[in-house]
């Protein structure tokens, strides 16, 4: 995604990723084509490729602006991680289960690998969630533990159709945690 403070450029941006959410939601996304895209916004051709390279472009500026959203709530938040986490999926729960019914859920995991581990070394270590948890142990493995868990969690809850409440969730794996 090209980056432009231009208020043009951010609304168009905006009408692209929700055309192709929108198209996603009918359409598997490897048969959606960038002149759907386009004919779904009524912009021009050219503005999609002023703003994105590819389709593919503007699913990773979708997925991208969730996490940011995410790393900022987790960063801020009083509530703990795994009230962080399940208020995330909750709240995206749309673009999850879009996702996954395009097998493309592991999408999310690929960019949680990148983001977490970058969001460990560059924070405060008071605004650090994780720091209690961590403390001076190897950090690396321990955020890949972390994240293969509560991913697998995650995705267990959106194969099985998110029925399940966040809040539910949360109990079953603060009592499991307690146990160990």
């Amino acid at each position: 995604m090209k980056k432009s403070p231009n208020p043009s450029s951010i609304r168009s941006k905006k009408e692209i990723t929700d055309a192709l959410i929108k198209l996603m939601q009918d359409n598997p996304f490897s048969e959606i084509t960038v002149k759907q895209i386009v004919l779904e916004t009524g912009l021009e051709r050219k503005t999609f490729y002023n703003n994105f390279s590819s389709k593919d472009d503007v699913l990773d500026s979708i997925i991208n602006n969730a996490i940011y959203e995410y790393v900022q709530a987790l960063t801020t938040s009083p509530d703990g991680p795994l009230s962080v986490i399940f208020d995330f999926c909750d709240k995206n729960r749309d673009m999850l289960q879009l996702l996954h019914k395009n097998n493309m859920l592991y999408l999310l995991l690929i960019k949680l690998n990148v983001v977490i581990p970058e969001l460990n070394e560059s924070l405060d270590m008071s605004n650090n969630p994780f720091h209690a948890l961590i403390g001076s142990l190897e950090p690396d493995y321990l955020i890949a533990f972390n994240i293969g868990a509560i991913w697998n969690v995650i995705f267990k809850w959106v194969d099985r159709g998110m029925t399940d409440s966040p809040e539910y969730i949360k109990e079953i794996l603060e009592e499991y945690l307690k146990r160990i």
